[in-house]
């Protein structure tokens, strides 16, 4: 008897599925499920690795356009109401991989091309099936760089190049007891007790930080350049465009949607956001620990 290829992994207190054979990826290894532990927390989805997909008609439905520099993700949709994902490293470059995704987002088989970064396809795929398969279970993907210090997470947010990990480079160097969580794609997750925690992922952008640890949020910063330094707590409505600008999604699938802006008014409303003007030096962040240390 063969028996299946099988790897369970846990991130945000949620488990996945990834069966049959997989390029390596070091990434995913933190976050591993011992096998006594295997059967705890709900099962988000599962992911099959296949030699191919059926070849059907597929209507599109979305393709990102972030322009050159970005990935690109082409979605379609199959006659039986299943989803095509294509995922490419570049726009105009090979496809590195295609996967036929069920209508709930919990089931999935992907197909990794001879011609593409295998690496790549596989966690863009788990980053796509975790973000739309958890998208009413308060959790969103951040693009951000969080820091942890005191026992708590702090979300560095703004646009690719504003210095969203020069900010967290200052604290490590210059705030003591700050430790990097998570460069590029942590979880923020909204607790059924209305708090909200911060987990390191197996996604972590080009700097390789892959944490299974989280710690509660103790405030949300984005990051805007300037020739001084000044930092403003944001009310609720402009708390809500902040984390809403860095937080994963694809508008266009409205039931997704409607999970995503829930989970991010609940934020919103209950966690300190900020935005920080700022240079990249150390007054800026010790302006910022200050401030927002101290509530």
């Amino acid at each position: 008897m063969i028996m299946e290829e099988k790897h369970t992994y846990r991130v945000a207190g949620f488990r996945f599925e990834v069966r049959g054979p997989m390029p390596a990826s070091s990434n995913l290894d933190p976050f591993l499920s011992a096998p006594e532990e295997e059967g705890e927390g709900e099962l988000l989805f599962t992911l099959e690795m296949v030699p191919a997909l059926p070849l059907l008609p597929v209507t599109p439905v979305y393709t990102t356009e972030d322009g050159p520099g970005f990935p690109e993700i082409a979605i379609g949709k199959y006659p039986d109401g299943a989803f095509r994902f294509c995922v490419r490293a570049l726009p105009g470059l090979p496809v590195s991989g295609e996967m036929k995704v069920s209508p709930d987002f919990r089931c999935a088989q992907l197909h990794l091309t001879s011609q593409g970064d295998r690496h790549f396809a596989l966690n863009n795929a788990l980053m796509l099936l975790f973000a739309f398969a958890s998208a009413h279970k308060g959790l969103l993907e951040m693009h951000s760089s969080v820091v942890m210090n005191g026992g708590k997470g702090y979300l560095f947010l703004g646009k690719s190049g504003t210095g969203k990990s020069t900010h967290s480079s200052l604290w490590l160097k210059h705030i003591p007891g700050t430790e990097l969580l998570n460069d590029d794609n942590p979880i923020l997750r909204l607790m059924p007790d209305g708090t909200a925690r911060v987990y390191g992922s197996p996604w972590s952008g080009k700097t390789p930080c892959y944490k299974a640890q989280d710690v509660p949020v103790g405030a949300v910063v984005r990051i805007q350049q300037a020739p001084f330094n000044r930092i403003t707590r944001l009310g609720t409505l402009q708390a809500y465009a902040s984390l809403m600008a860095s937080a994963s999604g694809f508008r266009p699938f409205r039931e997704l949607a409607d999970g995503w802006h829930r989970t991010l008014e609940a934020l919103a409303a209950s966690v300190p956001c900020y935005t920080l003007e700022c240079l990249p030096d150390e007054a800026a962040a010790t302006l910022c620990h200050n401030t927002v240390t101290n509530g």
